[in-house]
Formats: structure tokens, C-alpha cells, sequence
């Protein structure tokens, strides 16, 4: 079997809490990966910074304006026909309300409950540390770097 390059697809999520509990959105059907549960946030474009592309995904997907506060470790996962990097943003909601604009549903999740949703295979090691009231490894966001 030949070694194939495969497609490097970045992408931003956001792991919002609000009191304890997560905002997790539901997969279109038809979309890839339909069904499962994510956590909100979507494929970086070319020449977008990476806080750009969270804010412009959370306001397509669920109508919300959103602040980094910080980052989290990143998550590189390779599926059968592309790779999947994940750049991690703890996020607070700033303006509006969650509402499934581009996706199936959202829901606020509590943390020790994550594992009873259907997500993708490169969110499994997120979930497990969330799950277990770990944090991940927080860097400084870039805003606070360049103060």
C-alpha cells in the first residue's frame, strides 16, 4: 500500500463552561461525521488567524459573539482520508444566546456526563480529561503574550 500525504485540515473549538456544565452541539446528518456531538468551532480558511476563525464559526454555527481567554493543548488525530488539527480556545459567550444555526442542536453538558455522547475519535482525549475535572494544559492566549 503506497504512503499517501494526507490532507492537514486545521480547525478551531471552543470549550465554553458556564456553571459547571459544557456547550456541545449536535452534527448536521448529512454533514461528515453526522450525529456526533463536538464541541463548537470549525475549519480555519487560509490567512485567517486562528481567533478569527473561532469567532466566525460561533457566530455562523450558534449566533454567538465569543472571547478566547486562553488555550488549551492541541490535538492532532489522523482519520482514514485526512488529518484533523485541533487548536483548543477556553472561550466566554459575550453576546447572544446558543442557538443550532448551522448545526442539529446544543446542549450545556456537565463534565462527568461528556462520555455518554457520541463524538468524533479526535475529541476522545479532550472528553477523558474533562471528564476527570483536568483542565488540560492552558497557554497564555496570544492577547495576554503580547501585553
Amino acid at each position: 500500500m503506497p504512503n499517501r500525504r494526507l490532507r492537514l485540515v486545521p480547525v478551531a473549538v471552543a470549550v465554553i463552561e458556564r456553571r459547571g456544565r459544557y456547550l456541545i452541539s449536535r452534527r448536521r446528518a448529512g454533514d461528515h461525521l453526522g450525529g456526533f456531538w463536538e464541541f463548537p468551532g470549525g475549519k480555519r480558511r487560509v490567512g485567517e488567524s486562528w481567533e478569527a476563525c473561532l469567532r466566525r464559526e460561533l457566530r455562523e454555527e450558534l449566533g454567538i459573539a465569543v472571547e478566547p481567554t486562553g488555550r488549551l493543548s492541541p490535538i492532532r488525530f489522523r482519520y482514514a482520508h485526512r488529518q484533523v488539527y485541533l487548536e483548543v480556545f477556553r472561550c466566554r459567550i459575550t453576546a447572544g444566546v446558543p442557538t443550532p444555526l448551522g448545526c442539529q442542536e446544543v446542549r450545556w453538558v456537565q463534565a462527568e456526563r461528556l462520555s455518554r455522547y457520541r463524538f468524533p475519535p479526535a475529541d476522545r482525549e479532550l472528553i477523558a480529561s474533562l471528564s476527570k475535572g483536568r483542565r488540560g494544559i492552558i497557554r497564555a492566549s496570544k492577547q495576554r503574550r503580547q501585553q
